[in-house]
């Protein structure tokens, strides 16, 4: 088993982390340049970025905003919000992101997986997918796929579609249960695990983290070989090296400093 990455993510809005920070060492709390500088110190993996108006406001990613925290961060970084061409991403790789996020995938816009991953290489391609869970009886899919715009309207299996990803080249698939996510009430685990089980490519977890035992059952419950978070690496309820140690008390295999 590879060691497993720890990720928190930087949910940015007008150059401004949107989930409640709390470092008490930071001069500004909402600061995305500022907070990577400070995971970097704590041990993380890799850093997540997401502009969350760009695609909304029809606009290509913010790159300057992206440079600030490459400045400062010494972390491999993934990109994502408002990449829609393969121009969006070789700008990108260029001024030093690691791995991009797509997460306006569609049916419509499935072949723009193959395209970039073809041109840049699969390892550098992360398809986002955002899942519900319906009700036995519900008339829908168990696991859903919600559609870039919080359309559901397709009844698009999660399963499916995560090896629908797959096969088009992507190298790993950012999951987040729209049910969990915020309520620190721990990951899906069956939806982890459904996806995890029926790929080959690494799944990372994200939504609901809430306690130290979240990322433990993310892994060997939900089979997830990375975990995605914000508020409770953000507020400090959740300290990466403090996890890290956890993790590896248990027996994960993580990525400790020398």
């Amino acid at each position: 088993m590879k060691p497993v990455k720890i990720i928190p993510c930087l949910d940015v809005k007008d150059n401004r982390i949107v989930k409640e920070i709390k470092f008490a060492d930071m001069a500004d709390a909402y600061d995305p340049a500022e907070a990577a500088f400070i995971y970097s110190t704590q041990w993380a993996d890799e850093l997540a970025f997401l502009d969350l108006t760009a695609t909304l406001e029809n606009r290509p990613i913010h790159t300057d905003w992206i440079k600030n925290i490459l400045s400062k961060s010494g972390l491999p970084l993934i990109a994502g919000g408002g990449i829609s061409k393969l121009s969006d991403i070789e700008s990108l790789l260029a001024i030093g992101v690691s791995k991009i996020a797509l997460n306006t995938v569609t049916p419509q816009t499935k072949s723009f997986v193959s395209d970039a991953a073809a041109r840049f290489g699969n390892e550098q391609i992360i398809v986002a997918i955002d899942g519900i869970k319906n009700p036995p009886g519900y008339g829908r899919p168990r696991l859903e796929t919600v559609m870039p715009n919080g359309d559901v309207k397709p009844k698009l299996e999660l399963v499916s579609w995560a090896k629908q990803m797959e096969a088009q080249g992507a190298g790993a698939i950012l999951l987040t249960s729209k049910d969990a996510d915020g309520t620190k009430d721990g990951y899906d685990l069956e939806m982890t695990r459904a996806v995890a089980q029926s790929v080959k490519i690494p799944v990372i977890a994200s939504g609901g983290a809430g306690k130290l035992e979240d990322m433990y059952t993310a892994v060997t419950e939900g089979e997830a070989q990375a975990v995605l978070a914000a508020s409770v690496f953000h507020s400090g309820i959740i300290k990466i090296p403090e996890l890290k140690k956890y993790l590896h008390s248990k027996g994960i295999p993580v990525n400790m400093p020398h």
